[in-house]
């Protein structure tokens, strides 16, 4: 149930990152070029604290349903960025039906002059581990995590090449106060060190490296047509059951003859920065216990025998949908001898089109203009127990 990537299979073409770090006092990126005396000082955000934090439902109750979320875990790590590079089809060069923000449909085809504006796109991709016990609100535990990546046209490389001296790529970052854990890509990426939150950040690149890393890749993947690059990694404040699009509740009920399973699930626009419609929802369960037959699955499931799993499949869910997203999964089983134990269910879905954060992107300065930006958010870790 590992979450996707951005929007594709293939891996961010960024440099080296380090893993995980232990603590706020982790070693800072060497100094960064003079940032452009027009553009007055912003203040940043969140410190990045309390990395090593777990994710684990509550003492009290079933033991942990999975181990604390490894940096491995995220979207794409870090570690992974130092053995791939772009894709031949790299993530915002392809699939621009998807829903949306921005000015055209893609970066576009570099044929400009000196004074023209370089198109630069950028992804938002979030994922959201959650944990439900019951019916009790305040047993869930949640955990967000994102990413954000810039993706540049291949021939960006050449007008680099020709025209040596660029301007600095300077953008902010809004709802910036959301994030609580921030990991700027050391090698490309400055900022200001002061510690004070704020709405909005401003980050500038380190051109110099930034050029040197896409003509490397260039030489790599002479193929690609886009380059992917991974700036942010971040954590997402999460306020509890507030903070997940679909919350759940799982019952279990038997005797020696039959048992009842029911699963209350209900869409929630609050945990959205815009309302969009989750789609391609399954929930699993495996039900343990000799089963005689089946006698009822409302609405209907799939049934594996070999697996003893049932699983319900919703093509898409919103606050438009019947009864506002809010309904009930029900399955009956006749038992050869019960009762079924209880399991867990776990629960895979995706979005398109917005993010759990909130954060945005806007540029900062000249001589770049954002040709795209993608948001998306999914289910990774989605459990619930009885």
């Amino acid at each position: 149930m590992s979450s996707p990537g951005p929007y594709s299979g293939s891996s961010p073409s960024s440099p080296a990152r380090p893993a995980t770090p232990q603590s706020r006092g982790s070693p800072v990126p060497p100094p960064p070029p003079p940032r452009p005396s027009s553009r007055p000082k912003l203040p940043p955000g969140k410190p990045i604290t309390d990395l090593t934090r777990p994710f684990s439902p509550p003492v009290s109750g079933s033991p942990p349903p999975f181990a604390p979320l490894a940096r491995a875990e995220s979207s794409s790590s870090i570690s992974s960025i130092t053995s791939q590079s772009a894709a031949s089809t790299p993530t915002l060069g392809r699939d621009l039906n998807m829903s949306t923000t921005g000015c055209s449909r893609g970066p576009s085809p570099l044929t400009m002059g000196p004074q023209d504006t370089l198109p630069v796109a950028a992804a938002f991709t979030e994922t959201i581990n959650a944990y439900f016990k019951g019916a009790d609100p305040s047993k869930c535990v949640v955990k967000i995590t994102g990413e954000m990546v810039l993706s540049f046209p291949a021939g960006i490389t050449r007008h680099f090449a020709s025209h040596p001296t660029q301007p600095i790529l300077t953008f902010s970052i809004s709802n910036y106060n959301r994030l609580e854990q921030v990991l700027p890509n050391p090698q490309l990426l400055c900022c200001d060190s002061t510690t004070e939150s704020v709405d909005t950040k401003e980050f500038w690149v380190n051109m110099p490296n930034l050029m040197s890393h896409l003509k490397k890749v260039a030489e790599q993947k002479p193929q690609a047509t886009y380059y992917n690059v991974d700036m942010i990694k971040y954590q997402v404040s999460a306020d509890g059951i507030q903070s997940t699009p679909l919350n759940l509740a799982v019952s279990w009920r038997g005797d020696a003859t039959n048992t009842d399973l029911r699963i209350d699930y209900k869409y929630n626009t609050e945990a959205m920065a815009a309302p969009v419609p989750l789609h391609n929802i399954h929930f699993l369960v495996p039900v343990d216990g000799s089963i005689a037959k089946l006698q009822a699955m409302i609405p209907p499931a799939t049934w594996n025998p070999e697996q003893q799993t049932i699983q319900w499949k919703l093509p898409s869910l919103s606050h438009r949908s019947e009864n506002g997203g809010v309904g009930a999964l029900l399955g009956r089983f006749q038992m050869i001898e019960g009762p079924c134990k209880p399991s867990q269910l776990a629960v895979q879905f995706t979005s398109e089109g917005s993010t759990l954060s909130g954060c945005d992107i806007q540029l900062v300065g000249t001589g770049y203009r954002l040709s795209l930006v993608k948001k998306r958010f999914a289910a990774g870790k989605y459990l619930a127990d009885n």
